[in-house]
C-alpha cells in the first residue's frame, strides 16, 4: 500500500520517501517490533496483582534495573532471530534502500538500543497502574490502540500534517519507539538531522526512566504505608 502511495504522486516519492526507503522501512519495521516487545507484557501488573511483587522488592536490585536488564536481554536475542531474518529477506523481493552514510549503521544501532529502552519504559508505566488500579487490563488496552499508530507502526508518521507529527514527535515518546529508529535506518534526512532523532530519543529514554523510577517509588511508599 506504502508503495501504491509513492508510485500514485508521479514523482515516485511519498512525504519524503523513496521507494526503496518504503520497502526498507516496512519490512525493517516487522522485525523492529519484536525488538521492542511494544505488546504483549503484562508480567510486572500481574505480579502486582497477585502480591509476588513483594519478593521482587526484597531483591538487593531495584524492580526498575531489574526488568530492564532482562528487557535488554530479549532483545538482543531478538535481533538475531526476528530482526535479522525480514532484513535478508526484504531484498530478495523489493528494491530497498541500502544506507549510504557510513554512520548510518552503527547511529541506527544506538537507536534501536534507545527504543527499546523508552519502550520499556512505557510498558513499566503502564503496568505499574495496577499498583493503584490491580488490574490494568484496561490501561494495557489504550496502549495496544494507541501505541502502533503513535509510534509509526502503520504508518510514517509524516505522512501526517506537519505541525501534527512534530507535535507527536516532541510531546509524546512513542515516536521514539519505531518512527525514529526506522528514520535513521532509511536516511530520510540529512546526516545532522538523523543524529538530532537520536538525541530526542536519548531525552525521552532518561525521562521515561526517571518517571519509571518515581512511580516505583511512590509505589513502594503506599504499599508500605498500607502495610504491605
Amino acid at each position: 500500500m506504502l508503495l501504491a502511495v509513492a508510485t500514485g504522486t508521479g514523482t515516485g516519492l511519498a512525504a519524503g520517501y523513496s521507494r526503496e526507503q518504503l520497502a526498507t522501512f516496512v519490512w525493517a519495521g516487522q522485525g523492529l517490533l519484536a525488538v521492542i516487545g511494544i505488546w504483549g507484557w503484562t508480567e510486572l501488573a500481574d505480579r502486582i496483582r497477585t502480591g509476588d511483587v513483594a519478593s521482587d522488592l526484597l531483591r538487593p536490585v531495584d524492580p526498575v534495573t531489574s526488568y530492564l536488564a532482562g528487557d535488554l536481554g530479549r532483545a538482543g536475542y531478538a535481533v538475531l532471530t526476528r530482526f535479522v531474518p525480514p532484513v535478508l529477506t526484504g531484498p530478495l523481493f523489493f528494491d530497498v534502500h541500502v544506507p549510504a552514510r557510513w554512520q548510518t549503521v552503527p547511529l541506527f544501532a544506538v537507536s534501536m538500543l534507545l527504543a527499546v529502552v523508552v519502550c520499556f519504559g512505557c510498558r513499566y508505566l503502564v503496568n505499574a497502574t495496577a499498583y493503584w488500579l490491580h488490574d490494568a487490563r484496561g490501561v494495557t488496552t489504550l496502549w495496544t490502540l494507541g501505541s502502533g499508530v503513535l509510534a509509526g507502526l502503520y504508518f510514517p508518521l509524516r505522512f501526517l500534517p506537519d505541525w501534527l507529527w512534530g507535535t507527536i514527535w516532541l510531546a509524546t515518546p512513542l515516536p521514539s519507539v519505531m518512527q525514529a529508529p526506522l528514520d535513521v535506518l532509511v536516511e530520510r534526512d540529512p546526516a545532522p538531522v538523523q543524529l538530532g532523532i537520536v538525541v530526542v530519543q536519548l531525552g525521552w529514554a532518561v525521562a521515561v526512566l526517571a518517571g519509571c523510577r518515581l512511580v516505583q517509588h511512590r509505589a513502594e511508599r503506599r504499599l508500605v504505608v498500607q502495610g504491605g
